[in-house]
């Protein structure tokens, strides 16, 4: 398979790492430096592109974006158009209606899909099942190390490294949470388009001087039933914000992709 990479930041050198030959037989990355990083030896047919058309040119089997929101905007849709399936790393993207709306547009005119990894979360499934015939609710809590908050709008809030006992300083909805955080806030997306909602759900996220890992919890309140998930993963190489589990869930998107490639008609 020939794999297409947009960015080339934390997640998607953890994922060629995770990835081997003979299950990828060609990358390509799609980066906005001309700088060439250098090529990892478990990976060698690997190349850089800077244009979007030489990249669609190249005819990608399948395309992972993990490079935020900004990408999702300006690279997607022509994936999508060009006939070209993408895994969305950085599914808070989908919190901006009209580009989800945009996104849907161009998948159904290039007959291809955008597909949504489970990411940092479980439990999706039955948060989908249940949400088929009434409204839940739906509450999250995120944790993370306090500076793995920098660069956000909570740097504005708190002297994160100062802080000395976690402490909360974001509690909204869904929506806001996902467009206000956008480097840290997948998961609230994932949750909120299993069936949760974007502006039903309510988030609250804090910053913890001594969390060694990310924290996700989540309580589901439903007629049919009740249920709560606590996840604690490890940090992504690279990037204490994203969770290992991430790129785990981008490594099984790929490989189920494939599964059902084998099986399409020929």
């Amino acid at each position: 398979m020939h794999l297409g990479l947009i960015g080339y930041g934390s997640i998607a050198t953890n994922l060629i790492e995770l990835l081997s030959p003979t299950q990828v037989t060609a990358i390509t990355v799609l980066t906005r430096t001309h700088t060439i990083p250098d090529i990892p030896s478990n990976m060698p047919n690997l190349r850089f592109v800077t244009s979007l058309k030489e990249f669609v040119d190249g005819m990608p089997d399948l395309v992972v974006e993990c490079a935020g929101h900004s990408a999702v905007s300006q690279y997607v849709p022509t994936l999508l158009d060009a006939h070209i399936d993408v895994i969305l790393a950085s599914v808070g993207a989908l919190a901006d209606d009209a580009l989800h709306q945009k996104l849907k547009a161009a998948a159904s005119n290039g007959a291809s899909r955008f597909i949504l990894p489970s990411g940092a979360i479980g439990g999706l499934d039955i948060l989908s099942a249940i949400s088929q015939t009434s409204d839940v609710d739906l509450t999250y809590q995120g944790i993370k190390p306090a500076l793995s908050w920098t660069g956000t709008p909570a740097e504005d809030i708190l002297e994160l490294s100062n802080l000395t006992e976690p402490t909360t300083f974001y509690k909204g909805s869904g929506r806001n949470a996902a467009l206000t955080y956008p480097k840290n806030a997948n998961v609230v997306a994932a949750l909120a388009l299993a069936g949760g909602g974007f502006d039903r759900m309510k988030v609250e996220l804090i910053a913890d001087p001594d969390a060694q890992s990310i924290q996700h919890t989540y309580h589901v309140i439903a007629p049919h039933c009740r249920y709560s998930i606590t996840i604690e993963s490890t940090p992504s190489t690279g990037n204490a914000r994203t969770s290992k589990t991430t790129v785990l869930s981008i490594l099984k998107a790929i490989s189920d992709h494939q599964t059902a490639a084998s099986y399409a008609p020929k």
